[in-house]
């Protein structure tokens, strides 16, 4: 299998950074951060419940984080089935991925009840609309998913909620190995990964310009 950079997968630079800091290159730098996750999350378990509601809010934003998140991928695999200019295995990919998908927002959406945030508007800006761009965009996109997920898996407080973000991460990453098959990339270049924060993945996000802001009146090519 051919290996690539990711400069050679996305050579728009839109989503080059989605890798940056994601890949642990030591063992003693993953253990570390498991550790400090791993015992942040047994503290929260061990909390007085008078502190429930305010950790019950924070958990509810985090799955706001990761439902905006699914919002972005469901209404690009969307949208690149109804285009239809993907061929062969791409075609199959697209189509499983985005069921998944919009599945994770149906589930999200139902944990969430009247807390769930709203649907955004997309212009993928022709990310959808050709094979080549298509996959540069899926990889950095199922990349970044799985790193956010994993940043985020510790500070939640509930088990139902963990348990809901848990079974949404395991097939992200199941989503990241096939497009980086399809797109002749290692599936797992690294023995250990690193998450990536909140901020950052907002940062990231925001820098594609793939989000169209709540009030804009400009009018995208495809609406996911």
């Amino acid at each position: 299998m051919t290996e690539l950079t990711l400069e050679q997968i996305d050579r728009d630079g839109a989503l080059q950074e989605a890798l940056g800091g994601v890949t642990a290159t030591t063992r003693e730098d993953f253990l570390r951060r498991s550790v400090i996750g791993g015992g942040a999350l047994l503290a929260a378990f061990a909390t007085p419940a008078a502190l429930a509601d305010d950790r019950t809010v924070g958990d509810r934003a985090i799955l706001n984080y990761a439902l905006t998140l699914e919002y972005l991928q469901a209404a690009f695999y969307t949208e690149a089935e109804r285009i239809g200019a993907l061929k062969g295995e791409l075609v199959r990919q697209a189509r499983i991925v985005g069921a998944h998908e919009r599945a994770h927002v149906k589930a999200l959406r139902q944990t969430l009840g009247r807390a769930a945030v709203p649907r955004a508007r997309f212009n993928f800006h022709g990310a959808t609309e050709g094979e080549d761009a298509f996959r540069r965009t899926a990889v950095a996109f199922e990349d970044l998913a799985v790193a956010a997920y994993k940043g985020q898996a510790p500070r939640i407080h509930s088990r139902e909620y963990l348990a809901s973000a848990l079974a949404i991460h395991t097939v992200e990453a199941r989503h990241a190995a096939w497009i980086r098959r399809l797109a002749g990339v290692r599936p797992a270049a690294h023995a250990f990964d690193l998450p990536v924060s909140r901020p950052e993945a907002t940062r990231l996000v925001a820098s594609t310009h793939f989000v169209l802001k709540t009030k804009s009146k400009r009018a995208p090519r495809f609406t996911g």
